[in-house]
């Protein structure tokens, strides 16, 4: 049985081993690094600009240099639906954080974000489109009018979420995506590309067996944490949805209306209206 790549706890002791960060490196971004130290919740010392990366709940899971000092990359846990703006925020800090000085405008270093969501997402384009993409590529070089792309950076962005399934995902990428996903809906019997000794090495790491009472521990209080925490956001969510019928009711809407509006059924905006709610 498998331990669930959706806690962070999980996460990241199979994503700090160099084995499964070298071949999912390799396999996202199709290159090949060579890592001393792999860091977790990573934050920069000074603070970056006007923004304390602590501060504002903006540590970076895991990040790692390469040991010739080249590349930057860092691999984020989402276990929730976030604006892309704030994947974007991350990406960007990473750039700037090498601009040690305003002197210094050169990026010595490539930087790669590569995000992973464990859920759905619940955002959609500009237009009203949902996004169902499983996975989503971003990088800052500049392209002619023509479209011809420019290699000055070679910054990338990459976004992952095997929850929407696209058959031309290439297989390096599926065997990831399948391992993530499957350790969360279906961790008895994972059916999963054993020749691959990254997903190979991650699935022992993980494996329930495998983890020690103290991680076993910490895992259950982060999955109570985020119970704790969906509980809470419901809460005031129900809340928030109670106090807009309260304002429908007192501007003379009708009950059919009302629950129209909020969700709320007929029966508890009648309790609301005779103050049993």
């Amino acid at each position: 049985m498998l331990g669930n790549l959706d806690n962070e706890v999980i996460f990241k002791k199979a994503f700090t081993d160099k084995t499964v960060f070298k071949a999912f490196v390799r396999d996202i971004l199709g290159i090949e690094v060579e890592v001393e130290k792999i860091e977790t919740e990573k934050k920069f010392e000074p603070k970056i600009g006007y923004v304390d990366f602590d501060s504002v709940g903006c540590r970076l899971d895991i990040f790692a240099e390469t040991v010739d000092k080249r590349i930057c990359i860092e691999i984020q846990r989402i276990e929730y639906d976030h604006h892309f703006d704030r994947f974007l925020h991350y990406f960007l800090m990473l750039i700037a954080e090498q601009q040690k000085n305003s002197k210094e405008y050169g990026i010595d270093r490539t930087v790669y974000v590569i995000v992973v969501l464990t859920a759905p997402y619940k955002i959609s384009e500009k237009n009203g489109k949902p996004i169902l993409d499983e996975v989503l590529l971003l990088n800052l070089n500049p392209q002619t009018l023509q479209g011809e792309i420019r290699e000055l950076y070679g910054h990338q962005f990459v976004c992952l979420n095997p929850n929407h399934p696209n058959s031309e995902t290439p297989k390096q990428i599926r065997d990831w995506l399948d391992l993530i996903y499957q350790s969360i809906h279906s961790p008895e019997r994972p059916v999963l590309n054993m020749q691959n000794e990254g997903i190979r090495k991650a699935m022992e790491l993980i494996s329930f067996e495998n983890l020690t009472p103290e991680e076993r521990k910490n895992a259950k209080n982060k999955e109570a944490a985020k119970i704790v925490l969906a509980k809470t956001e419901q809460h005031a969510k129900e809340e928030n949805t109670l106090e807009i019928a309260k304002n429908f009711i007192a501007i003379g809407l009708d009950n059919f209306t009302i629950a129209k509006g909020t969700g709320l059924t007929v029966e508890q905006i009648e309790q609301l209206r005779n103050g049993k709610i």
